[in-house]
């Protein structure tokens, strides 16, 4: 029985047990769950406990009695009050498995113990891995000077971050430059409270194959172009490897970084990185992933699987994006047939088929529910192999109804979300799936997040 919320004091001592989906430590008092902020398993701390809910409560960290073995320093110094790096404080080799029992709890949770969660593959890069940075800008008030960085957990105060390791570390030369420049060009950065000033976000796209940069300044107001555009040719021809730089107007009040279409203003549109020995072209708005090394071991590890399971197959390549699953199968498939509802994601994919001399990939603009429907009331054909990819709301359920029928031998489901991939594949379960196993890659090192390569036979 749990004990009554009432009982539970505001100070206590609490040994952590594990961690939570969130990344939060997890303690619990007579069955009362604690969700203890910045606490490692193993850890003995003194809490303070806060709002109390009816089944949980959630807690910061007054004292460390007894800290865990698996606590580390953090290689970075920002990364108590920067909130992109909730695991820093965890050896890594550790964050794997507690992410391994992240994905096996949520798994439990549908299927009890039936699925087989495989042991997590970790990046090759636990350093400078990340590839997309998005900092955003604003300035101090009496000073004026410019501030960049990642906000503090649960608030829009901004850490002004001169040096972050885990990006490339060119990234931290190009923030400063601009930090350095803006002022000169009287670009003030944006003032959220206020709804004022001029650069909201810089957005870099850096690329680890070529090592060259798009730089995305994005900004109040359409009015703020002559100054905005001084600062981009400064940028482009006073930093080296700088492919492209571009201004995003985005004057709505709003958590969303960039809006609308991005116009290049100096040099190119696109950088280019590898994955799978396949040249992939990404700009502005392209979505691909942000660990390019880790990205290509996925892409390896089901091309790989998928060659020693069949031979010459059919695939059906859904929810494509610029088609980056599609593009690396290609060579071990019959065809490969891909949908994607974005126009300008399968425009670019048609560049990056013909750039890499590809001719078995049949790309298609359309929704994925439509494209299966259509798919089956007409062609009729079977795919020896589909590949989900969602994004993290994952699958509606009459598109997992025409994946089963459209396919005749095996459903591979690539989820970034483990709650939304455990929901889609106990619906595909109960229609009589089998799922053979999940293998978790570690995409977000020092996050909780994590990637997962569900195999289901149909």
């Amino acid at each position: 029985m749990v004990c009554d919320k009432k009982d539970i004091p505001e100070i206590l001592t609490v040994k952590i047990e594990k961690l939570s989906n969130l990344g939060y430590g997890i303690a619990k008092v007579d069955g009362y769950v604690i969700f203890v902020e910045g606490a490692c398993p193993d850890d003995v701390v003194k809490i303070r406990v806060g709002k109390k809910n009816k089944n949980f409560a959630n807690a910061t960290v007054v004292e460390m009695i007894e800290p865990s073995s698996y606590r580390v320093k953090p290689f970075c110094p920002m990364q108590k009050v920067c909130g992109a790096c909730q695991l820093q404080f965890i050896d890594y080799d550790y964050q794997l498995k507690l992410k391994k029992e992240i994905v096996k709890d949520t798994m439990r949770s549908i299927f009890n113990n039936e699925v087989e969660v495989r042991d997590v593959i970790p990046s090759p890069d636990t350093k400078e891995y990340r590839h997309k940075i998005q900092y955003p800008i604003s300035q101090t008030r009496d000073s004026k000077r410019i501030l960049a960085g990642y906000y503090k957990p649960a608030s829009h105060e901004i850490v002004n971050i001169k040096y972050c390791p885990i990006q490339p570390e060119y990234c931290d030369k190009i923030i400063d430059f601009i930090r350095e420049k803006a002022p000169e060009f009287g670009v003030s950065g944006y003032i959220e409270k206020q709804h004022s000033g001029d650069l909201k976000h810089v957005v870099i796209r850096s690329s680890n194959y070529t090592k060259e940069n798009l730089v995305i300044l994005v900004v109040n107001s359409p009015r703020q172009l002559d100054k905005i555009s001084k600062l981009a040719h400064e940028i482009y021809t006073g930093l080296d490897n700088i492919k492209g730089v571009g201004v995003n107007y985005n004057p709505n009040k709003t958590n969303l970084i960039m809006s609308g279409k991005t116009e290049i203003i100096e040099g190119e549109a696109f950088i280019e990185e590898k994955l799978c020995d396949k040249v992939f072209k990404v700009g502005a708005d392209t979505f691909f992933q942000v660990n390019p090394k880790s990205a290509d071991n996925i892409f390896r590890y089901v091309k790989k699987y998928i060659s020693e399971n069949f031979e010459k197959p059919l695939i059906l390549d859904a929810y494509a994006g610029i088609t980056t699953f599609g593009i690396c199968l290609s060579d071990i498939a019959k065809k490969v047939v891909s949908v994607e509802e974005v126009k300008a994601s399968v425009d670019l994919a048609t560049k990056i088929v013909k750039e890499n001399n590809i001719n078995n990939v049949e790309l298609h603009n359309m929704d994925a529910g439509k494209f299966f429907e259509k798919e089956l009331n007409t062609k009729g054909r079977s795919f020896d192999v589909t590949v989900l990819d969602p994004p993290r709301k994952g699958c509606t359920e009459e598109s997992l109804d025409y994946a089963l029928k459209l396919t005749k031998g095996k459903i591979i489901y690539v989820s970034c979300n483990p709650a939304t991939l455990a929901r889609d594949l106990k619906y595909l379960a109960a229609k009589g799936c089998k799922v053979e196993y999940i293998q978790p890659f570690d995409m977000f090192c020092h996050t909780y997040h994590i990637e997962n390569v569900a195999i289901i036979a149909v």
